[in-house]
């Protein structure tokens, strides 16, 4: 059983989540203020680190780098990012969302999990290893972006290219994404850490279409914004086919001995049997998102007025795409269900491709066999990020990369990521500090030997 952090760890904790540092996709609207007064947090609290660690900063973002015994050669890339989403209604929250409040259980507030923790756990680890006189056998370096929210592209993006241009080629890269859940894997009775090995690809499909307009007392036979709704049916009634892609086929591999035995005999059939399990995966939101590149209508508008017949409509609808699939094989979908060469459809805003060799890298074993260490019994198994991530712009840095924090979330922790009521356990808090001191022991070690396991998962 972990223990829970101390009050001052807590506390370091809550005081970066006091610091605003919401994203927008507005750039010229950012929080200087907010970045600021968390940079100075965190040159506070973690001394040695900005004494003894070199600093390079992209904006607010920041590239630290530890050097190795051995410099040339570089053990790992730690992601993390500073800034957070906004919050809908503060109102509905326990506690004023950026108040970081501390109780006896948990630490409470926007960024709690996603993803001020991370970054202030990997400060705490560097800080204590710094303290006890370690150093790594090769190089480390923490990148910490400030716009991940918003895509990363003027954060993430840049300190990448520097590594590239630097020929950085680390064996780790790890970020957030996959975690440990409980009672979230159905018919799994065991917790299970997901190690996610990749992300799905993002795009958001603009549909819009123009019309005369004119007086509603005298419609043709359809308006814009019928046109548009019959359109944004037509793409949500016809979803993008379901496949099972190899790192789904691993991922539940991993989990079969764990899963009662009537699913365990359907997925010992995988070969032949993956239509009928991609058909019973696609019943569930949770499930259907790891063999579909989903569909998700989010805006729709058009009109002025309620007897004016618009002379212009639009809609937004996202998608998240499996590998496999791509921003231009969405799109080319979109334009065969559709039917109507009179809305016009393409890509708006950022957009990003699936990972594209979504597989286990040497370092895989290593992080698999620390989660176990740090949360004995959990079943491991591996998996892909439905959403963005900052690690898409390393994606060629690194020999392996894993999406993964130690930390034990049921369905109503992982409602809040983004939700109302984020908060973090003291527990959860201390199990992130842990696993990073054990990473870091790991590449202090003249050769990479790991941790004892707790477990026989593959």
């Amino acid at each position: 059983m972990t223990d829970p952090v101390d009050h001052r760890t807590a506390e370091r904790l809550a005081a970066a989540i006091r610091c605003v540092t919401v994203s927008t996709d507005d750039p010229n609207h950012v929080d200087d203020a907010a970045f600021t007064q968390l940079s100075a947090h965190l040159e506070q609290s973690f001394p040695r680190v900005h004494a003894e660690l070199e600093l390079e900063r992209f904006g607010y973002s920041r590239l630290y780098r530890w050097p190795g015994v051995e410099p040339e050669r570089v053990s790992a890339i730690l992601l993390a990012h500073q800034d957070v989403v906004p919050v809908d209604d503060p109102q509905r929250w326990t506690h004023p969302p950026f108040a970081g409040v501390v109780d006896d259980e948990f630490i409470w507030g926007r960024g709690a999990i996603d993803d001020k923790s991370r970054l202030l756990a990997i400060l705490e680890a560097v800080e204590a290893a710094l303290a006890a006189g370690v150093r790594p056998r090769h190089t480390i370096f923490l990148a910490f972006g400030h716009d991940e929210e918003v895509f990363g592209d003027t954060g993430a993006m840049h300190m990448a290219d520097r590594l590239r241009r630097d020929g950085v080629q680390a064996d780790l890269l790890l970020d957030e994404g996959g975690m440990i859940t409980e009672g979230v894997a159905e018919g799994v009775e065991r917790p299970v850490a997901s190690i996610m090995l990749g992300e799905k690809g993002y795009a958001t499909v603009q549909l819009s279409v123009s019309e005369v307009g004119g007086h509603s007392s005298m419609p043709g036979k359809q308006t814009a914004v019928g046109r548009i709704a019959r359109a944004v049916s037509r793409i949500q009634d016809h979803p993008m086919p379901l496949r099972m892609t190899p790192v789904t086929a691993d991922m539940l591999a991993r989990l079969r001995h764990a899963m009662p035995a009537s699913r365990s005999r359907l997925l010992g059939l995988a070969g032949i049997a993956a239509p009928l399990i991609t058909r019973v995966m696609a019943l569930r939101p949770q499930t259907e998102a790891m063999v579909r590149t989903t569909t998700a209508p989010t805006v729709i508008r058009g009109g002025v007025k309620a007897n004016v017949l618009p002379q212009h409509a639009e809609a937004f609808v996202n998608f998240r795409i499996l590998p496999g699939d791509s921003v231009q094989s969405v799109l080319a979908h979109c334009r065969k269900v559709v039917r109507d060469k009179g809305v016009r459809i393409e890509a708006e805003g950022m957009a990003s491709e699936p990972t594209v060799h979504a597989a286990p890298g040497p370092a895989f074993d290593m992080i698999a066999d620390i989660a176990r260490s740090i949360v004995p019994g959990v079943v491991v198994t591996t998996g892909i990020v439905p959403g963005a991530t900052d690690s898409r712009h390393y994606h060629d840095l690194a020999g392996t990369r894993c999406n993964f924090a130690p930390i034990v979330l049921g369905a109503r922790d992982i409602a809040s990521i983004h939700g109302t009521d984020e908060r973090l356990s003291l527990v959860n808090y201390a199990r992130l500090i842990e696993f990073n001191r054990r990473l870091i022991a790991q590449f202090a070690q003249p050769s990479a030997t790991a941790p004892p396991t707790s477990g026989a998962d593959a």
